[in-house]
């Protein structure tokens, strides 16, 4: 990671931070971008006095997508890599939640993503090897009761996800998803299993399809 800069939306947060400083300590140059105003105590001593946190910012908003990027532009001069952690879960059934909790989720979970994602992806672009991971969810492959609001917000970072990987195969970004689950690891709280789409390949779209770690394969020509 040396010589790379990466960004981390909900840096602030549990796993973003956590991502941030393992960043930070192989080398990467660090900046995060997180909805809250001030970083929990003790994070920025951490990262060391290169990084850059940026607070305050409101993802669902483009334009504030924008501005943030290009603020970690201005400072390192490039950005190599997003990792989309900013989002949330609210737990509602159909029957009783309000549509309301659907919207809020969408709109926490995949505007967040997608705006970040298209904020960042001229510079993505330029470095020449970008890459953007989006962390995705279990509950988006099989849903449980009152996880609907959720799992199709996240279903839909999924289909993000694959869709930004055939769009950018021949740019040179690669686009993947990460699923946190349960982990007693202690600070962490979740570990990831990656499923990556490398530039010049077109993801699967097999139904059984998971976020464990696969190579996405060349679709074959149906036969005749």
């Amino acid at each position: 990671m040396q010589g790379k800069t990466i960004v981390v939306t909900g840096g602030a947060g549990a796993l973003g931070s956590v991502v941030a400083e393992t960043a930070a300590k192989r080398g990467a140059a660090v900046a995060l971008i997180d909805h809250a105003r001030t970083a929990p105590e003790g994070l920025a001593e951490r990262l060391g006095p290169g990084a850059l946190i940026v607070g305050g910012v409101d993802l669902t908003s483009a334009p504030a997508a924008e501005a943030a990027m290009a603020s970690v532009a201005a400072k390192f001069g490039r950005i190599d890599a997003l990792i989309n952690i900013a989002g949330g879960f609210h737990w509602q059934t159909v029957a009783d939640g309000a549509i309301d909790g659907w919207e809020r989720m969408y709109a926490i979970n995949l505007k967040t993503a997608l705006n970040a994602s298209k904020a960042a992806l001229p510079y993505l672009i330029e470095s020449g090897a970008g890459r953007i991971v989006n962390v995705g969810a279990q509950s988006a492959l099989h849903a449980a009761s009152g996880f609907g609001p959720y799992a199709a917000s996240k279903s839909a970072v999924h289909r993000l996800t694959e869709s930004l990987a055939d769009e950018l195969k021949l740019k040179g970004v690669t686009s993947m998803r990460c699923c946190p689950r349960p982990s007693t690891r202690p600070r962490t709280g979740a570990t990831c299993r990656m499923r990556t789409f490398p530039a010049g390949f077109s993801p699967p779209t097999s139904p059984r399809s998971s976020c464990s770690s696969l190579r996405t394969r060349r679709r074959r020509s149906p036969a005749r």
